[in-house]
């Protein structure tokens, strides 16, 4: 159903596309690279690995220096990627929500150790839960969900949730978690977590941050602006129009509104200092038989991120995989430097890998 990835870079003067290649980007290290270089590279890479449209922005020293986008909505026409195209964010859903939860502890509205259960208990059927996980699953609080130690799966498809492990003694990724903090957190607001739930988002959120165009449920925006996705070279022509607030999938947004999130992350001014260093704080430490530790070296969880040690100070990263749109997104603060993306199809992985042959490693 939904799964997830992650991506981020920095510089000083705004640049776009189509600007002297006498203006540069600087890597996560400080190593300069002009912008007509990277714009080769990327459309080098997309030719390669058949990729539809891309919306990219890079951070340095906390600002948003690159912001473009390439390619087009859909390979059937002609219409180009623009700075305006929507794209599903998938699992980079899950950090911005993070940050919304922590919005509203810090106006007292939600607490991040009080069990969630009894904000849920009149919502699920009592078959939600299966029978022997139930007392673990009313022990579960928002600080466990958001460093993914519920013991949850993913997605529970349907089927009783079981529930591995004692949470806050394990590791196991879950949008499901998510599901159930986004609920609980609309039910205990008196809003629920439909439309008015999105409008207290963006109120909060994504108007203070100037993200402008990044919403959790379908509206006229989406609709006049979504790029089409694409899957193993083919155009999917289904639509999703998410009513509810979905806050491990459901986010829509691009690369520049998205990367202000990330600049917010480095440089707070709409949320106490205090509440980003508990979001970045490692919660959940991963175990040494970890497949993330041991295939690309994270060693654990903040408060909506993952996390990476480097040469250049921990990563904080995060993927979005909803198949046939994908979304990274990383930043390492002792850098003040980020990057983000967003494409409409399947093939993220390579391009975040050969980009990092120009601009460093990036996951």
């Amino acid at each position: 159903m939904h799964n997830g990835f992650i991506l981020i870079f920095s510089f000083g003067i705004f640049v776009s596309y189509g600007q002297s290649d006498k203006r540069y980007i600087k890597t996560v290290s400080g190593k300069p690279v002009s912008i007509s270089q990277l714009d080769n590279h990327i459309k080098k890479i997309m030719d390669s690995i058949a990729m539809p449209g891309l919306s990219i922005a890079i951070i340095n020293n906390a600002e948003v220096v690159y912001h473009n986008t390439f390619g087009v909505i859909n390979i059937k026409g002609k219409s180009p990627v623009t700075k305006k195209t929507i794209f599903e964010a998938a699992s980079l859903s899950k950090p911005l929500f993070a940050y919304f939860v922590m919005k509203m502890v810090e106006k007292g509205k939600f607490d991040l150790d009080t069990p969630i259960y009894p904000h849920l208990k009149e919502i699920f059927p009592a078959n939600t839960i299966d029978s022997v996980s139930f007392d673990y699953y009313r022990t579960i609080t928002p600080r466990i969900v958001l460093s993914h130690a519920t013991g949850i799966p993913n997605w529970a498809k349907g089927k009783p949730i079981h529930i591995a492990f004692k949470p806050g003694t394990g590791f196991s990724y879950s949008g499901e978690a998510y599901q159930h903090l986004g609920a609980a957190m609309g039910t205990s607001l008196g809003i629920g977590w439909h439309s008015k739930l999105d409008t207290l988002f963006l109120k909060e959120v994504a108007h203070p941050l100037k993200m402008n165009t990044s919403f959790y449920t379908w509206n006229d925006t989406i609709k006049k602006y979504k790029a089409k996705g694409h899957q193993k070279g083919k155009v999917n022509l289904e639509i999703e129009k998410y009513n509810a607030v979905g806050p491990g999938y459901s986010l829509h947004s691009e690369a520049l509104d998205y990367a202000r999130f990330l600049i917010e992350m480095m440089k707070p001014k709409h949320l106490k200092q205090e509440l980003i260093d508990e979001m970045l704080k490692e919660h959940n430490h991963f175990k040494s038989d970890n497949k993330l530790l041991k295939e690309v070296g994270q060693t654990g969880w903040g408060l909506g991120f993952a996390q990476k040690p480097t040469a250049n100070g921990l990563m904080h990263l995060h993927t979005g995989n909803n198949h046939d749109f994908q979304s990274y997104a990383m930043f390492v603060p002792k850098q003040q430097y980020g990057i983000a993306l967003f494409t409409n199809s399947d093939t993220l992985l390579p391009l975040i890998e050969k980009i990092g042959e120009l601009i460093e490693q990036q996951f």
